[in-house]
């Protein structure tokens, strides 16, 4: 007999969390509370509550939640103020839902003296460390239950005849018969993973993508759209001010329309192994490119530099699955010190896959002097004679090794 006696499982009404509702009910012989997060996945999340309630999970064990404003307000937003990118390409779409959905359902289970956790990464991924380090930062006693660690369903196919042993319905079979792909969506992004993904010879089909038309098939007019930041959040597109999460809303709007946001990568994952994945992140690409934009003219030289040294690691907290760690915590700090002079506007035009930054300015806080930085005479504002000493004093120590080495 299990001591464990309610748990909160992280469902999406998926293949996965689908079969896990019901082993869970099997196996452990427990109370089921399912939570649903609504974090844009632009999908209609009440068939999950009628999912549930199939397998007899009380009305009020069924939580569904709008995330999305805090999702990108307290998350995405924080993210991108340190212009975050994993491995030099990977927006981190995926990995910065993870905490928000792992608070919440800490939430939940203080909510209903529940004395267990469940999620549906697999022992082979990321997820699986982001979930649970996030529920040991926020509960630290908490028991957790991880399915993929502990069944012997190891593969799409085996789900997919389970679901079908126990009447579990099913969405998206792929049309050639096999296993959908494995798919993780949200306001930021969508991914990809599975079936002939994992070749990474292999092109992804056309077909699979979809948030965005491919850049041959955009529009021949390119688009312009002016970005309005406070404090390095944006704040408004075209002069309209809008929350959050309409904005990225929005941005993924026309970014997904002008072919912007594709990424085919194979990233090295925390348990060691390389995998491979397909994005759409539109909406952050767009935000990225502004973002360093508005920083270009706010931001001093060394600071702009230091963030871009703090950048990686950052990086790595966040993929890593370290948001609610101390060490995140302190950095997040330094990197929002660094945004108050963050302030202004930047127009950049969308084009065939492309984000191209055409100005800038910033009213307030802009460090761009035009009467030094010109090619023109600038009545004495820059003293060109200065730069004499400044290279010599550079120079000296290249200078005394040269004498050496001319000996």
């Amino acid at each position: 007999m299990s001591d464990i006696n309610k748990v909160v499982l992280a469902y999406s009404g998926g293949l996965d969390t689908s079969v896990i509702l019901k082993w869970l009910q099997d196996t452990y012989q427990c109370e089921v509370v399912t939570f649903t997060a609504d974090l844009g996945q632009g999908e209609e999340l009440e068939p999950a509550r009628q999912k549930a309630l199939q397998f007899g999970i009380k009305p009020e064990n069924i939580f569904i939640d709008d995330l999305r404003e805090e999702f990108v307000r307290d998350f995405v937003f924080p993210m991108f103020r340190a212009n975050t990118v994993y491995e030099g390409e990977y927006l981190l779409g995926t990995s910065i839902a993870r905490p928000l959905i792992a608070k919440r359902q800490i939430e939940i289970a203080n909510q209903t003296n529940a004395d267990a956790v469940s999620h549906g990464a697999t022992g082979k991924g990321n997820d699986q460390v982001r979930f649970e380090l996030g529920y040991y930062g926020l509960k630290p006693d908490v028991k957790v239950i991880a399915p993929w660690r502990e069944w012997d369903l190891l593969s799409r196919e085996k789900l997919l005849a389970y679901a079908e042993k126990h009447h579990i319905p099913v969405d998206m079979k792929h049309q050639n018969g096999g296993a959908p792909y494995s798919m993780d969506a949200n306001l930021l992004h969508i991914s990809f993973e599975g079936r002939h993904l994992e070749n990474p010879s292999a092109e992804a089909e056309e077909t699979m993508w979809r948030w965005s038309v491919s850049p041959e098939a955009a529009p021949d007019a390119a688009e312009y759209l002016d970005v309005e930041f406070e404090k390095g959040d944006i704040v408004a597109l075209n002069g309209v001010r809008m929350s959050p999460a309409t904005v990225l809303t929005k941005l993924n709007e026309l970014g997904g329309k002008h072919g912007i946001g594709r990424l085919d990568l194979v990233e090295n994952r925390y348990v060691g192994m390389k995998s491979r994945g397909c994005y759409e992140t539109p909406g952050g690409t767009i935000i990225l490119k502004a973002h360093r934009a508005i920083e270009s003219i706010t931001l001093d030289r060394e600071v702009a530099h230091l963030k871009d040294d703090l950048m990686p690691r950052y990086a790595s907290m966040i993929y890593n699955g370290f948001w609610w760690a101390p060490e995140r915590k302190v950095l997040q700090t330094l990197i929002d010190a660094t945004q108050t002079t963050v302030n202004g506007w930047v127009r950049i035009k969308l084009y065939k896959g492309n984000v191209i930054v055409v100005s800038r300015d910033s009213k307030t806080n802009s460090l761009f002097d035009m009467n030094i930085a010109t090619f023109d005479d600038d009545g004495g504002a820059y003293n060109q004679v200065d730069a004499g000493g400044f290279i010599k004093l550079n120079a000296l120590r290249m200078r005394i090794a040269g004498r050496l080495n001319q000996k």
